[in-house]
Parts: C-alpha cells; sequence; structure tokens
C-alpha cells in the first residue's frame, strides 16, 4: 500500500498501515469498492498525503466525509476534480476568499494547488458509498486520521490548523496549542452560512499573516 504513496508520509503511515485496527479497516474498504460503487476513486484515496508533501506541510484543514456524487470526491477535502460543479461548502469557500482577499471567484474547484503549497487536505474518514453519506464512519478511519494529526502535532511547529464546523472543532484536543494556531469557525455547509457562522472569517488572510510572522511563503489561495 504504502509504495503508492508520497514517501515524505512513510515514517507517519506506515506504522498505522501496520495494526491491527488499520488492517481490519481495509479489508473493510476492499469488500465495500468490491460489492458497491464508492469514492473517491481507489487511486485517489491517500491523495491528500501524495498530493501534500509532509516536509512542505503548513496548513491543515479538515474535513468529514469525501463527496458522495458521482464525479466528486478526488481525495481532498472540500475539493472536486476539474470541470465538476462546485458543491455549495466549495462555493462558500471560495465567496470567502474573494471577500477576504479580492481574488475572483475560480473556475476549477480542485484544490490541488493548494496542496502543492503544503496545505494538507484531510478528510476525518477517506471512503463514503454513493449516495450514503456518513456510510463508512466508525470503520477505522477515524482513528487513522487522528493518529496524523496527533503526529503533526508532536514532529511540527508553527502549523495552521483550520477546524471548521463542530466536527472538526473536536480535533482540537489533538493538536499541541503551544506550538501550533488553531483558527475556527463556523462550517462553510449552507446552512451554518447563512447563519453568519461562516461568512466573514478571514481565515485566509489571517493564515497567511501567520505563516509570514514564521518566515513561510504565504499560500496563494
Amino acid at each position: 500500500m504504502s509504495k503508492n504513496i508520497n514517501p515524505d508520509w512513510h515514517p507517519i503511515l506506515n506504522p498505522e498501515f501496520e495494526k491491527p485496527y488499520f488492517k481490519g479497516l481495509w479489508n473493510f474498504v476492499e469488500e465495500e469498492y468490491n460489492v458497491a460503487v464508492c469514492y473517491p476513486p481507489k487511486s485517489e484515496l491517500f491523495n491528500a498525503f501524495n498530493s501534500c508533501a509532509y516536509n512542505d506541510l503548513k496548513v491543515v484543514i479538515l474535513g468529514q466525509d469525501p463527496y458522495h456524487g458521482q464525479g466528486q470526491a478526488n481525495g481532498l477535502c472540500f475539493s472536486v476534480a476539474d470541470g465538476t460543479p462546485h458543491p455549495p461548502s466549495l462555493k462558500n469557500i471560495f465567496k470567502e476568499i474573494e471577500s477576504d482577499l479580492g481574488l475572483n471567484y475560480p473556475t476549477s474547484g480542485n484544490l490541488e494547488r493548494w496542496a502543492k503549497q503544503g496545505v494538507l487536505l484531510l478528510n476525518a474518514t477517506l471512503t463514503v458509498r454513493e449516495h450514503e453519506a456518513a456510510s463508512h464512519q466508525k470503520q477505522g478511519w477515524e482513528t487513522f486520521t487522528d493518529r496524523v494529526i496527533s503526529k503533526i502535532s508532536d514532529e511540527k511547529e508553527n502549523i495552521v490548523f483550520l477546524l471548521w464546523g463542530g466536527y472538526a472543532k473536536k480535533k482540537s484536543k489533538l493538536i499541541d496549542t503551544s506550538k501550533h494556531y488553531i483558527l475556527t469557525s463556523g462550517h462553510p455547509s449552507p446552512l451554518s452560512a447563512n447563519r453568519g457562522y461562516w461568512f466573514g472569517n478571514k481565515h485566509f488572510s489571517k493564515t497567511n499573516s501567520l505563516l509570514e510572522q514564521n518566515n513561510f511563503s504565504q499560500i496563494a489561495w
């Protein structure tokens, strides 16, 4: 499995792959992909790690589940493949960037361009059945991704964690705030955003200010 993942991440991920919980999880994933349509495509399952090198890591954005519609999920949280219509949460992310940074609304919803700059776009659960939100939760993915967050917290310094919505905010307990930054807000979903919990958070300019303070290059959002 690890041969298909950026070698940068092997010291972090390989010990998890060998644990009993992950072997049970992987058996579940293999069976699900055999009997049902699941997302993202298996080749893109670990895209978050392949697109963002561990040594370049500066920002972590946490999602919950992959998109469960056809052709949407590409292994990066909130991201969709080039040419795919933007889901509502992604639209609101781009609207906030427009307002915060004065940038034009982008054509492509593929956030790989962020990942290549050091943004880890990590869902808590990395797979899902088509049209069945949360269908692969509580099978072991959360254990795996919690370990990834904890290892990043332990081994890195001055990472900016963006926690959007109640589910993501719970992950703050895994992060050492004495050496990292946490920015929280409501989720960009319409339900939260339309109630005033998302727009105006200015997370994108705030993130770049924190990166600049620590001599990191800013993200071209």
